[in-house]
């Protein structure tokens, strides 16, 4: 399934607790959440604020976090006050020294950073860090911005002050998170690009990419981390500064189409209500005879049922979904991918034999994995396949963190809708508009540059 899709980068977690030693697990299980946002890497660091200053211990390594994270690393890691990560890489190549968090020490202590998104001037940043003698490092926006900070720490009176001066100079969509040994501090892009929420469980503070991760450990969301904002959470409590925050905003439009969980809030709107309303949208476009309507799990659920409600066409469950099979996206033959997809999703032949279907999925990028499941359910009889997409064609690149590294990878940039069509072998193919987001997630301003080519940086 994932050699079509687009891939966000990373999810982020961290969580203050009062009292206790013990938020390695809640970590882990706030990753767990996650998972979805990268499966390359994963890694958590912690520390006691009660503890020796600097002590700060982290765990990290390639593969899912439940590879990573095992019960006997859980027990190394004690603490109070921790971070944790799981990525999927845009930028720098996937390898155990990208994984995260960055923990690094300096000559006032020790830092652990874990980062979502992309610093579109980091080369620039990179250079002038080589100027100063920077050591070397390796080509991750995350170990920049890591720098960044530590250069502006040795000059500042405090962490806060610190990250606030480092954010200053960067450009792009960002979300951190910066543990020091007694302090979390959390800042998100000026437009908002890359969400970040705020929760709360009993005493405990918790951060973190998405509501589920929240909701997941027991906690209760509190709100989004607001655009340009930098919280920090000590044992006095939590402070905000939003002296970084501006007017305008573009929040990205693919965490409501596909990165986000169906059952997470992000900046207000229900992932789910959105996936639904862009299939009421859909429907509201559309004239197709059929009989009924499906959808690609996951994301692509509720849009179909948004579809089914609001034409009038039944909606059915038609696909069995594995969800122990692993990540197709990084096997290494076509045919292996193929075979993987083929695991992944299996047809229900007694609900689509005969039948003329609706297909309802979030995105197209090269067309593969559409044309194999399209394949799978005339194999077993479906009459029709009206193929109906939840977003608008992708025609450009996103620099802000998402992985698409050129036009000449979607289909829709070289390729009309009817010659898509025709390569997955598609009855009819139909695309959400763009002015149809505002059905989709109201006024909320977005970036949608993978759609209209107008970024907002």
């Amino acid at each position: 399934m994932d050699t079509d899709k687009l891939h966000e980068e990373c999810g982020v977690f961290g969580i203050y607790e009062e009292e206790g030693s013990g938020v390695a697990k809640d970590i882990y299980y706030g990753l767990m959440a996650l998972q979805h946002r990268g499966q390359e890497s994963a890694g958590i660091s912690v520390s006691d604020t009660s503890g020796p200053m600097g002590n700060v211990i982290t765990k990290k390594g390639m593969g899912l976090v439940s590879e990573v994270i095992t019960k006997n690393v859980l027990k190394e890691l004690e603490g109070n006050i921790g971070v944790g990560h799981v990525r999927y890489s845009t930028s720098g190549e996937s390898s155990i020294d990208n994984a995260q968090p960055i923990a690094m020490n300096y000559i006032k202590g020790s830092l652990a950073l874990v980062h979502n998104g992309n610093i579109v001037n980091a080369d620039e940043l990179k250079e002038k860090q080589k100027y100063r003698g920077v050591a070397h490092y390796t080509s991750s926006d995350s170990e920049v911005l890591a720098y960044e900070i530590i250069g502006e720490r040795v000059k500042t009176h405090s962490i806060e002050e610190a990250v606030k001066n480092a954010a200053l100079r960067l450009r792009g969509g960002f979300a951190c998170i910066v543990m020091s040994p007694r302090k979390l501090i959390a800042i998100r892009d000026p437009l908002g690009i890359k969400p970040l929420v705020l929760g709360k469980r009993g005493s405990s503070y918790i951060l973190a990419s998405e509501s589920a991760a929240i909701t997941t450990v027991g906690g209760k969301l509190i709100r989004d981390i607001k655009p340009g904002e930098i919280v920090s959470i000590t044992r006095e409590g939590i402070k905000s500064d939003e002296s970084l925050c501006a007017n305008k905003k573009a929040h990205c439009i693919f965490e409501y189409i596909y990165f986000a969980r169906s059952d997470s809030v992000i900046d207000g709107i229900e992932v789910s209500q959105a996936r639904k309303n862009a299939g009421i949208a859909l429907a509201r476009l559309d004239d197709v005879d059929a009989d009924i309507v499906c959808g690609v799990p996951d994301s692509g659920l509720p849009a179909a049922e948004g579809y089914a409600e609001e034409s009038g066409i039944p909606f059915a469950i038609a696909f069995y979904k594995n969800s122990y099979i692993g990540r197709s996206f990084i096997k290494p033959t076509k045919q292996e991918r193929t075979a993987a997809v083929h695991m992944k999703l299996n047809v229900l032949k007694s609900v689509v034999k005969g039948k003329r279907i609706v297909l309802i999925d979030d995105s197209i990028v090269r067309g593969t994995t559409m044309k194999q499941i399209i394949e799978m359910l005339r194999r077993v009889g479906a009459k029709e396949v009206h193929v109906r997409i939840s977003s608008p064609p992708f025609l450009y690149p996103c620099f802000y963190g998402t992985d698409v590294p050129s036009s000449g990878q979607l289909i829709a940039s070289h390729h009309s809708t009817e010659e898509i069509r025709e390569n997955i072998g598609a009855d009819s193919l139909a695309y959400l508009r763009i002015e149809d987001f505002k059905i989709m997630v109201g006024d909320l301003p977005l970036c949608k540059a993978c759609f209209d080519n107008d970024y907002p940086i």
